[in-house]
């Protein structure tokens, strides 16, 4: 690749001072702390010292020595000197670039803070990056950049931009040829032929394979289902699947099929062979799987929308009946009244009946009610069946085309899918052989009838089955294989040796027994106990209700007044507990746990300064709060100065420290008898963002409240400790 990928603007940042650094800059990295000015004490004059100290900021900020300590941009330079008590800067002017006290602080610095030569550790870097870049595929400007910053966090001093685009260059160069010749050795002759088959125009087409086979479905209906079901077979014939690719990266993979499905044929077609091949037979592994995924999602968005669809037409025909049913169910009230009236005798209550409405008006109206009423658990079933037309579509072909598998509890839903696949394949309907442990209770009703013998609906058995597979399918009880989306979500578990080498680790982490039989006996009888004690207690428990349904109906709860010993007991610990303030809080525990200690400098383990503690609690509470560091800065303290809080977070205040000093809080807090009572304290949090999508995509739908007349999606992320 060309070594020139920096622009020129990129290029003349690399290494020096392109504008003057901003006030959070310089309290990040021009600040000295007291191991700096314990070194200071070895130079007398203020033009050496000041050079010494812009020196050793320098190669903090920049990562690389300034030939000249004078260039250093004027405010950085005047921050630097008032630190030091230096009244007049320009003092700095007597210091003679390149003299032998210029060699003399380099190396002084080097020595003492750790700092060394490009030379001594560039064999690292290769490494480093030559691993990287196996790994994940990424922008050559995104690997400088990495490699920089690097050389930076490793005190490691910066070669020549020229040094670092070439090795970034050469090293991407290898990285590229060892993935294609290791892919292009892959394919049999004849796999060879049907990937690059993909380039060319069949007749009748105006487009190459590739470029029809790269589109995945925008809408969502039964015809696209079948195309995208057609789709997944036509990259399967590549046959490609059986190719054994360990050992290179699913990133990297990826990348090349992107590359693959964003490039023009012709550009394809000029390609020297092992790189043409590698890309072909990236596509076609990677877009087998999207393909398989796109399929299934689209299934997913299909079921919904007929499921949705049923609902609202069964809704709008309810909506058109209700004056019906209100005129039948008055009429029959009325028939009731003169069944529930006392004073009529038995022997006259159908005459009595007959003589107020007629016998003709009282069956119109019963048929009515029994044509147009539901019962509680029909969920619009009949309107569901009308669309069984739109399911036959893509059937045969999702039959056909999609193997599932199933854990223990997709078991019955799995041998249905099997019956109903063999079903269609012989073109002959068993009845009595079609599996029924899957149906829900609401569908039995349609889908089963006994007239002589048991008889099951084909049409309301598919629908019923369908759905049951899209809960499964989203349970993960059921997966496809082959699918990253839809796929066996214990794929990625460590099993057979693997896991054997790790059984002990990991349950001792967890704090569970290696073998399963005691853990399965505990939570067995513990589920027990709690069955029989809700037995118990059931016949007492006015506030619950169980219907014949079996469903169970809980009474809202009454609300109760405080008694009087929670209201003194409040009192009481109101004035056992002192209001302090936050800063001071954090400083107690300080004391008491010592999780300021954890908090150590980013790159110089022994940075410290005094006070430090005051100042990691203050900049705690900025972030903690989001307040700022303005309410915490006291130019009159030390440590509460705001370059000092700028300094301290930036450099001791990140993930790994405060990971560290969280592992102390909570250590110290099970110590305690209480906390320990309360349980271990698990925390969650879930949240989600909605975004209007401006293309076309089976992911997106309607919402009006939330994207108006476009369509969006919902993303929703959650996280657990």
């Amino acid at each position: 690749m060309p070594v020139d990928f920096l622009s020129p603007q990129q290029a003349a940042r690399y290494g020096q001072y392109n504008q003057e650094p901003s006030a959070l800059q310089r309290t990040r990295y021009f600040h000295l702390d007291d191991r700096d000015r314990k070194q200071l004490c070895r130079y007398r004059q203020p033009h050496t010292r000041l050079a010494f100290a812009l020196q050793l900021c320098t190669v903090r900020f920049l990562g690389a020595f300034l030939p000249d300590p004078t260039r250093v941009p004027a405010t950085a330079t005047l921050y630097v000197a008032q630190q030091l008590g230096i009244e007049d800067p320009g003092c700095l002017k007597r210091f003679r670039p390149g003299s032998r006290s210029y060699y003399e602080q380099t190396r002084h610095i080097l020595d003492e803070y750790g700092y060394r030569e490009f030379a001594q550790a560039g064999l690292a870097l290769t490494r480093w990056l030559y691993q990287r870049a196996w790994l994940a595929f990424e922008r050559p400007s995104a690997l400088f950049d990495l490699a920089t910053a690097y050389l930076v966090d490793r005190k490691i001093l910066l070669p020549g931009v020229t040094t670092l685009t070439r090795l970034v260059a050469r090293i991407r160069d290898r990285v590229a040829a060892r993935l294609w010749n290791r892919l292009a050795q892959l394919p049999s002759p004849q796999q060879r032929e049907r990937l690059e088959s993909l380039l060319l125009v069949a007749p009748g087409q105006r487009v190459s394979a590739l470029e029809r086979l790269r589109h995945g479905p925008t809408q969502i209906s039964g015809t696209a289902l079948l195309q995208a079901l057609q789709r997944l077979e036509e990259i399967r014939a590549l046959d490609v699947n059986s190719l054994a690719l360990e050992g290179i990266p699913a990133g990297r993979l990826k990348a090349l099929a992107r590359q693959a499905a964003a490039s023009w044929v012709g550009n394809l077609s000029r390609m020297a062979e092992p790189q043409r091949i590698a890309r072909l037979l990236a596509f076609a592994r990677h877009y087998e799987t999207l393909a398989l995924d796109d399929a299934l999602d689209l299934f997913d968005a299909l079921m919904v929308q007929l499921q949705n669809r049923a609902r609202a037409s069964g809704k709008k025909a309810r909506l058109r009946s209700l004056r019906d049913i209100d005129a039948s169910a008055l009429l029959l009230s009325e028939l009731a009244q003169i069944l529930l009236d006392e004073e009529i005798s038995d022997g006259g209550i159908r005459s009595k009946a007959f003589t107020r409405i007629s016998r003709k008006r009282a069956r119109l109206a019963v048929e009515t009610i029994q044509r147009l009423t539901r019962s509680p658990d029909d969920d619009f079933q009949q309107e569901r069946l009308l669309r069984y037309q739109t399911v036959r579509r893509f059937l045969p072909k999702m039959l056909e085309s999609i193997p599932f598998q199933a854990a223990q509890s997709g078991k019955p839903l799995l041998a249905a899918w099997n019956f109903l696949r063999e079903s269609e394949s012989m073109g002959r309907w068993d009845s009595a052989r079609a599996p029924l442990e899957f149906l829900p209770a609401s569908w039995k009703k349609r889908v089963v009838r006994y007239e002589g013998k048991r008889q099951v609906d084909r049409r309301a058995y598919t629908l019923c089955l369908l759905e049951q597979l899209q809960e499964a399918l989203r349970r993960r009880d059921v997966f496809a294989l082959g699918s990253e989306r839809w796929g066996d979500p214990r794929a990625k578990l460590l099993s057979g040796n693997a896991w054997e080498e790790s059984r002990g680790a990991v349950c001792r982490v967890l704090e569970r027994e290696a073998e399963p039989q005691d853990e399965l006996a505990r939570l067995a009888s513990s589920l027990k106990d709690s069955y029989q004690q809700l037995q118990t207690r059931l016949p007492q428990n006015a506030a619950l209700a169980l219907e014949e349904s079996g469903e169970l109906i809980l009474s809202p709860l009454d609300k109760m007044s405080e008694p009087l010993s929670l209201v003194t007991l409040r009192q009481k610990m109101r004035g056992l507990l002192p209001r302090v303030d936050l800063p001071e809080l954090l400083l107690e525990m300080n004391l008491r746990t010592g999780f300021a200690r954890e908090f150590a400098h980013q790159s110089e383990r022994s940075g410290r300064v005094a006070d430090l503690e005051l100042s990691l609690c203050a900049v705690l509470v900025s972030q903690a709060c989001n307040v700022g560091l303005e309410p915490l800065v006291r130019p009159d303290h030390p440590a509460l100065t705001r370059d000092r809080l700028e300094w301290v977070g930036h450099h001791f205040v990140r993930a790994e420290t405060i990971a560290a000093a969280n592992a102390r809080l909570v250590e110290a807090q099970n110590d305690i008898a209480l906390a320990r009572m309360w349980g271990g304290g698990e925390v969650a949090s879930a949240d989600g963002l909605r975004f209007v999508v401006p293309v076309r995509t089976v992911h997106a739908g309607h919402n009006r409240k939330y994207f108006g007349a476009s369509r969006g999606i919902t993303y929703y992320n959650f996280t657990s400790d």
